[in-house]
C-alpha cells in the first residue's frame, strides 16, 4: 500500500492490516506520538485507534511515553526492526561494506543501532591488529561517552533531548569522560554541525573512536557506522583523516537500507 493511500476512509483499510499500518505510523513519527495524531493519517473510529493501541501496548510492541499520553516504539518493536536489518541477505551485503571500509583504514569497524539504555553493536569487523579493543558484536555501550552515542544524541529533537539529559546520569568512564551537562550540550552541538562525533578515551582508557550517521529513506538516524582504534596507533585526528572513507561507506550502507 502507497503512503498516500493510507489517509482516507476506513474502507481502504483491510481489518487485518490495521495494527501493521499503526505500528508502520508510530515508527514514521519518529518521537512519541498520541492516538489521535496517527488517526490523522488512518482515519479510523476513535474507539478502533485506541483498541489498537491499547493492543499493541498489551503485546509489547508499543510502550507508553513519561506524559502517559503518547507512544514510542516497545521492546518488540525494536526487536523486530534488529531482526530485520540482520536478515541474512541485507547482513551479507553490510558486512562487505564494513569488511571493505576495515580494510582500507585497518582498524575495527562497527555498526550500532540506539536502545533504551545505550548503543547496541549489531555488526563489527575487527583489524588485523593483534592489539585490539574487545567490544563484540551485542556489546550495548553508553550513549554519553561514545562516538556512536554521541553521535545519535546529536540528532534528538531539542526538547526530547533536554528530557533525557534531565534524567540521564553522565556516569563517569574514565578521566576524558564529559560529566557536566551544559558542556555535553557543547559538544552535541558541535557534532551536530560537523557531521561526525569522536571519542577520545572518553569511554574506554587508551580507546580513540569516531562515527558518522546511517540514514533511513527520510534522512533519519537509523544507525552509526564507526570506526575504533587504541591510541596508542590512531589519536582522534588521525581517524578523522579517514572521515571521507567513512562518510562514502554510510553513504552506501544507506543506500543499502533504503532498497
Amino acid at each position: 500500500m502507497a503512503e498516500n493511500d493510507v489517509a482516507g476512509s476506513t474502507a481502504q483499510i483491510p481489518t487485518n492490516l490495521r495494527l501493521l499500518i499503526l505500528l508502520e505510523e508510530v515508527a514514521k513519527a519518529g518521537v512519541p506520538v498520541t492516538p489521535s495524531v496517527v488517526n490523522e493519517n488512518l482515519g479510523l473510529p476513535k474507539p478502533t485507534i485506541h483498541r489498537l493501541f491499547a493492543t499493541a501496548e498489551a503485546e509489547g510492541f508499543l510502550q507508553r511515553d513519561i506524559d502517559g499520553r503518547s507512544y514510542s516504539p516497545g521492546r518488540r518493536m525494536r526487536i523486530l526492526a534488529t531482526n530485520t536489518l540482520s536478515s541474512e541477505r541485507v547482513r551479507t551485503v553490510r558486512l562487505a561494506v564494513l569488511k571493505a571500509l576495515a580494510m582500507s583504514v585497518g582498524e575495527t569497524c562497527n555498526i550500532a543501532i540506539p536502545e533504551r539504555d545505550g548503543m547496541f553493536y549489531l555488526d563489527r569487523v575487527e583489524t588485523h591488529w593483534p592489539l585490539r579493543i574487545q567490544l563484540p558484536v551485542g556489546t550495548q555501550v553508553p550513549f554519553h561517552c561514545t562516538a556512536s552515542g554521541k553521535m545519535y544524541l546529536s540528532t534528538l529533537r531539542t526538547d526530547y533531548l533536554e528530557r533525557f539529559l534531565r534524567n540521564y546520569v553522565l556516569e563517569r568512564q574514565t578521566v576524558h569522560t564529559i560529566t557536566a551537562v551544559d558542556d555535553l550540550y557543547d559538544e552535541l552541538s558541535k557534532i551536530r554541525d560537523r557531521g561526525y562525533a569522536t571519542d577520545d578515551q572518553e569511554f574506554m582508557a587508551g580507546m580513540t573512536a569516531i562515527a558518522v550517521p546511517i540514514l533511513d529513506d527520510r534522512g533519519r538516524l537509523l544507525s552509526t557506522l564507526s570506526i575504533h582504534a587504541p591510541e596508542q596507533r590512531r589519536d582522534v585526528d588521525e581517524l578523522v583523516d579517514h572521515l571521507p572513507e567513512l562518510q562514502r561507506a554510510a553513504a552506501e550502507l544507506t543506500e543499502i537500507v533504503g532498497r
